[in-house]
């Protein structure tokens, strides 16, 4: 049986890769092989430094050649320097782990649960300012799971039991003068490092004790210095900051001398720029720097040129991401310029534009998550997610700031839900909920948002806890638009604990507030799913086809695709229903590929199950098996399996029936094991491709069931409202 395959979006780097090379990697052979002996002998190896040495890049040249195609481990990083809030260390590590994790279990077990019965390659980097987090997951993990590794990188060691310190030197000088010449001949076209110029720059390496970060900054300078006057100027500096020889001077001193002629080089507005940069975390884009760091004596429209001459002394790097160009400042670079911007007095003020820009960054992308701009918004959402994160901590710990925290943590909801981050956005809206705001409609939207993300979990404790509380207080301030989300979301809860005639109710009732209010956005549309998901389990599927397919012309002319995706489902539950299982794989597979593409394991793993039942009844049991296995690694990810509904359990129950049936108790519980054995990505490319399919003859499916009279409760029109509440 040939089918036709979606088209699937082009893949983002995935948060646990090691980072691409795209410079040489020059000398280290040596020291390469002794870690290997060590990460063949010991559990834990740290790789300690001073700050410029190339311990990140070290690690991950050596994480990379341990995890090769003769490797013996996977591998993944977990990158803590834009990490600031110790409790989100867990958070890093799950995510790089590329962990969606839809339950109440805190996600420390989680993580500890997926690394199990794994062998992984851990590599743990910019954890200095969060050692104690750090080392404390770290001991859980090596505890708990025999088959990892955790190869750290940081300035100093995790102070753990068994742990093997691996101190990285700087390079020697030959070593130093062929980085220092490879950089010079990326920045500088035609440079070529001459007899007349060689002895300079040995002793320019020397003097710089042949720390990389150190020699790039040097190199970075040759545009308008040659070899012997960098030396000079180099010279004069270290007289003028340290006051005395240089055999006093202690490492971490040396690189903060370079860096801070290299910042005495720079032009006033150069400087006052790297300063002001500092704010930010990880990466950002021009338009941010332009909006934060412009006014008192660098005007917006000379941002981009100053930001250039940063880029060409090797103060920022580019990167090229999903999201488009980004710009990044490295950690030792953004502390020094930290320290200068506090010096200024400016500091708080340039957190608070900061703090803007990002607030105005998440309005606009809630706004836009209802548009054809969707994947583009998701994506700009994870290359953001460091700025954002420092966003809400500066509002959260600001004594007037709490409505601010609560706005900007409700105002993500598409970020918690529709991207996969259920997990986290828990932990922001928790704290946000607990500090008393003055303004009433920031905090019922985080509240509204904390209730939706708990039934997601299956918290329904915690659910109806938040969602009474927005409805009483919506209702005391006479706030429409809460009072319609906290009933939308309460429908949500009955929905899926198998009370459908109150569902119905519920969304029925919500469905018409919207409508009064002009609300028209993704959450309404799902509301119309769910509705029409009820409406399906109470056997009237002829009203949940007209309301789904209302949502899929709603969705065609707004360019809306995460809704689209269940609204897809609950077509293909009817079609399956129905008969017409050819119909039905190509609508879950549809669906399948829009949860991948915005990480949304719920939408994901119930599109696996009704694909394994789809498989079973066009005749292919063993792969029904497979997929039902599947199936089941990805749901305790998710929560209780199927909910612990007897509604969403019926497809798994048929097709457990058929494919056990046909295949016997041996082989079901055989092709079970080995469906449990794929990773995520592996059993979604396997259900996406149809793998292993055969027509054995089809399975009949159940009668159709006769439609009631019931109207649909609402229908979206052209008029409608974003998201206020």
């Amino acid at each position: 049986m040939q089918r036709s395959h979606p088209a699937r979006e082009p893949a983002s780097p995935a948060p646990g890769d090691l980072p691409l090379e795209l410079d040489a990697f020059v000398g280290r052979s040596a020291e390469l092989e002794r870690l290997a002996e060590l990460l063949a002998s010991a559990r834990l190896v740290t790789v300690t430094g001073v700050a410029g040495v190339g311990k990140s890049r070290f690690a991950a040249r050596a994480a990379a050649r341990a995890g090769g195609a003769d490797g013996p481990r996977a591998v993944c990083r977990v990158d803590l320097s834009a990490v600031h809030d110790p409790d989100l260390v867990v958070h890093a590590a799950a995510e790089a782990l590329g962990l969606t994790d839809h339950t109440a279990t805190p996600i420390r077990r989680v993580l500890v649960g997926h690394l199990a019965g794994r062998r992984l390659l851990l590599l743990l980097d910019g954890y200095e300012h969060l050692v104690e987090a750090s080392a404390a997951l770290v001991a859980e993990l090596l505890r708990r799971a025999p088959g990892l590794v955790v190869l750290a990188a940081g300035r100093r060691p995790l102070g753990l039991g068994g742990e093997r310190v691996f101190p990285l030197a700087p390079l020697p000088t030959p070593q130093a003068v062929e980085l220092f010449a490879d950089r010079a001949a990326a920045r500088i076209p035609g440079f070529v490092l001459d007899e007349d110029d060689r002895a300079d720059v040995a002793e320019l390496c020397r003097r710089l004790d042949g720390i990389p970060l150190a020699l790039e900054l040097a190199a970075g300078r040759l545009g308008a210095l040659s070899p012997g006057r960098l030396l000079a100027r180099l010279e004069d500096r270290f007289r003028l900051l340290t006051g005395g020889g240089r055999d006093a001077l202690p490492r971490h001193q040396t690189l903060r001398t370079a860096i801070g002629w290299s910042h005495e080089l720079c032009t006033s507005a150069e400087r006052l720029l790297w300063a002001r940069l500092s704010v930010f975390a990880g990466c950002f884009d021009l338009e941010a720097a332009e909006y934060v760091c412009s006014g008192d004596g660098l005007p917006a429209d000379e941002v981009l040129d100053v930001l250039d001459a940063l880029l060409a002394q090797s103060v920022l790097s580019r990167e090229e991401t999903p999201a488009g160009v980004r710009l990044r400042m490295l950690d030792t670079v953004r502390d020094y310029g930290a320290e200068w911007l506090e010096a200024t007095g400016d500091a708080e003020r340039l957190r608070r534009r900061h703090r803007d820009w990002y607030m105005g960054l998440a309005t606009w992308c809630e706004l836009d998550w209802f548009s054809p701009r969707q994947a583009e918004v998701a994506a700009r959402v994870e290359a953001e997610l460091p700025n954002l994160r420092r966003a809400l901590e500066f509002s959260l710990a600001e004594p007037d700031g709490a409505h601010l925290g609560q706005y900007l943590a409700g105002a993500l909801w598409f970020c918690w839900v529709g991207c996969g981050r259920l997990a986290e956005g828990r932990h922001w809206l928790e704290r946000s909920v607990e500090l008393d705001g003055d303004r009433d409609q920031s905090r019922l939207k985080a509240l509204w948002v904390l209730g939706y993300v708990a039934v997601l979990q299956g918290d329904s404790v915690s659910a109806l806890s938040a969602l009474h509380e927005c409805r009483t207080e919506a209702e005391r301030s006479r706030n429409a638009v809460a009072i319609a989300y906290a009933e939308h979301r309460t429908g949500c809860l009955a929905l899926v604990t198998d009370d459908m005639e109150r569902a119905e109710t519920l969304l029925r009732s919500a469905l018409d507030r919207y409508h009064a209010i002009g609300e028209l956005n993704s959450n309404v549309l799902m509301g119309q799913v769910e509705l029409a998901m009820a409406l399906a389990f109470r056997g009237d599927l002829p009203a949940a086809v007209r309301l789904c397919e209302d949502v899929r012309r709603v969705c065609e002319d707004h360019g809306e695709r995460w809704a689209l995706g269940y609204a897809l489902y609950v077509l293909a539950y009817e079609a399956q229903a129905g008969g017409d299982p050819a119909r039905a794989r190509e609508l879950l597979r549809r669906q399948l590929g829009i949860a991948h593409t915005f990480r949304d394991l719920l939408g994901a793993v119930l599109a696996v199950e009704l694909l394994a039942l789809v498989t079973a009844v066009e005749g292919d049991p063993a792969e029904a098996a497979l997929l039902q296995g599947a199936a089941s690694r990805m749901w305790p990810s998710v929560g209780l399996p199927l909910f612990g509904s007897a509604y969403y359990n019926a497809p798994h129950e048929r097709c457990a029936a058929l494919a056990r049936g046909r295949l016997g108790d041996e082989r079901y519980e055989e092709r079970l094991r080995a469906g449990r054995l794929l990773g995520r990505e592996d059993a979604i490319t396997r259900a996406l491709d149809g793998s292993g399919t055969r027509a054995l003859g089809a399975v009949p499916s159940p009668r159709r069931l006769v439609p009631d009279a019931r109207k649909p409760a609402v229908s979206p029109t052209a008029k409608g409202g974003e998201t206020t509440g």
